[in-house]
């Protein structure tokens, strides 16, 4: 029964692991560079949902959406106003020093935190819960009405996505600019608009997973630090760009240390997740879905 609890839970962890994970992923396999702005993409979306929900006393649900919509609107921002200028005229981004990307990412995530620090307060607000329902049972196992409801929530997305970009036009246009960007532009894909697409639907996905966990969290101005490392080290474990990785290694994760929590140190779980990424590294470096190499 403790195994089923354990393993139950860790795979919800996973999911929201997966929802902030797979937007930083896109993003390196598109352009390979890290945006070290994407804990605060999710910061935007927590705070998002609940200041329109408590503030302007909106349905928690249309507060939801409101958030996801200020993510992928930061995201596209962000694309449009600082990245396009460092790529613009590119067939292919590693033609660029990554450095510049690096340096622009990381002023915009101290720039978001001190606005917010400065405008709402460095005090933490509690968002409203989703359902009324405390708990649900599943047998032998109880799971939080809220923690749930999100799960299943982010696993729809998570389909979805992967609907998204393996069936459709767009998403069949984003594998090609990932895979070669000068010859989908030859092709006569518009790469631009992709690499939009791509910044927006991160900041969807970022955005969301902060408004699903609000009600736990109680965000604060730097509450996406935590998220973000654990986006890294996931992006790492599946293979550097690869989405499907990415969302196999969150799950992984998120089950692993669900266990060792219990069964080693609750105090370290979170080193454990360090651990097994300095593992990989060292036997498989190129992460469980990740290519050797490969011409971009």
């Amino acid at each position: 029964m403790l195994a089923a609890d354990l393993f139950i839970n860790g795979l919800i962890i996973g999911l929201f692991y997966a929802l902030m994970a797979v937007g930083l992923s896109m993003i390196f396999g598109v352009l390979k560079i890290v945006n070290f702005a994407h804990g605060e993409f999710y910061m935007v979306g927590a705070y998002a949902y609940v200041l329109i929900s408590l503030k302007l006393g909106i349905s928690p649900w249309i507060a939801l959406a409101l958030a996801a919509v200020c993510g992928a609107a930061l995201g596209w921002l962000v694309e449009r106003l600082l990245m396009r200028p460092l790529y613009a005229g590119y067939g292919s981004w590693s033609i660029m020093k990554d450095e510049y990307a690096v340096v622009v990412t990381f002023g915009l995530s101290l720039l978001l935190i001190n606005l917010v620090d400065k405008i709402v307060g460095p005090y933490p607000y509690r968002g409203p819960s989703l359902i009324e329902t405390s708990r649900f049972a599943f047998g032998p196992v109880m799971l939080n009405g809220q923690k749930l409801i999100a799960a299943c929530l982010s696993a729809a997305i998570l389909i979805g996505l992967a609907l998204f970009i393996k069936r459709s036009l767009w998403g069949r246009q984003i594998q090609a600019v990932a895979q070669n960007r000068l010859g989908a532009s030859l092709a006569g894909i518009d790469a631009t608009r992709a690499t939009s697409l791509i910044f927006a639907i991160s900041g969807l996905l970022a955005a969301l997973a902060g408004g699903l966990l609000a009600p736990m969290i109680n965000p604060a101005p730097d509450v996406g630090a935590f998220p973000a490392i654990k986006s890294y080290v996931i992006v790492v474990l599946g293979g550097m760009g690869s989405i499907w990785g990415s969302m196999a290694a969150a799950l992984v994760l998120g089950v692993l240390e669900s266990f060792f929590a219990v069964y080693g140190s609750y105090d370290y779980r979170d080193a454990f997740g360090l651990l097994i990424l300095i593992l990989v590294l060292l036997f498989r470096p190129q992460g469980l879905f990740g290519e050797r190499g490969r011409e971009v």
